[in-house]
């Protein structure tokens, strides 16, 4: 059901009645100005988000800014964290609807959005436990345990999402091609338009196209 959704997402939603009508998401990734202009603000956002990250999570950690209390820094900070993080939002939401199946038979989209989950967790758990008790140790060079932790594991998410994303574009893993099962597995290639194939040589050709096993 996900995949026929994507599938009308992609080459069905908003396309004209002629037989050389676009849909939207084709009219987005065709423009070739606009896709530049999206991809572009997608990575300058994402390169002001984690820099404001790194700077709040060192102070976490006690190793830089020892001096100045983690309020004065994350006060100073947060402002540009948020506003990064809506471009990286809005950007990201367009990429993706400009290649939904893509992005749905990649792995490492998908193991990019379990990192991502992981971090808005962490953020979570820090504002809602670990920045309560804030107020004792605001001062300190260096935060208690838990606040280490949790930027430690900050630091560790935040860069595999990225690791992951810069990997996305490439098709070492692509569907179509000879992958492991657990590849295929986990990519949902036999429902992909390019089919599964295992490392054997076994074809299953995609059930979006009609093909069967």
């Amino acid at each position: 059901m996900i995949a026929a959704f994507l599938n009308w997402l992609q080459h069905g939603f908003g396309k004209g009645p002629t037989p050389d009508g676009q849909s939207f998401s084709e009219l987005l990734l065709g423009s070739l100005n606009f896709w530049s202009l999206l991809e572009g603000t997608h990575l300058i956002a994402l390169m002001l988000f984690a820099g404001t990250i790194l700077v709040v999570d060192l102070r976490l950690l006690g190793v830089t800014f020892r001096k100045t209390r983690v309020s004065v820094i994350s006060d100073a900070i947060l402002p540009l964290t948020v506003f990064s993080f809506g471009f990286v939002v809005i950007s990201g939401a367009g990429l993706l609807f400009a290649k939904p199946i893509f992005y749905y038979h990649t792995i490492w989209f998908l193991v990019k959005m379990v990192f991502l989950a992981l971090a808005l967790l962490n953020i979570v758990v820090f504002h809602g436990r670990v920045q309560a008790t804030q107020n004792a140790w605001d001062a300190d060079e260096t935060p208690p345990i838990a606040a280490r932790i949790s930027a430690a594991g900050s630091l560790i998410l935040w860069l595999l999402v990225i690791i992951c994303g810069r990997f996305t574009p490439y098709d070492a893993y692509e569907c179509g091609k000879p992958q492991p099962a657990f590849i295929n597995w986990v990519q949902q290639c036999k429902t992909s338009e390019k089919g599964e194939e295992n490392m054997a040589g076994q074809r299953f050709d995609s059930q979006m196209t009609g093909g069967q096993p």
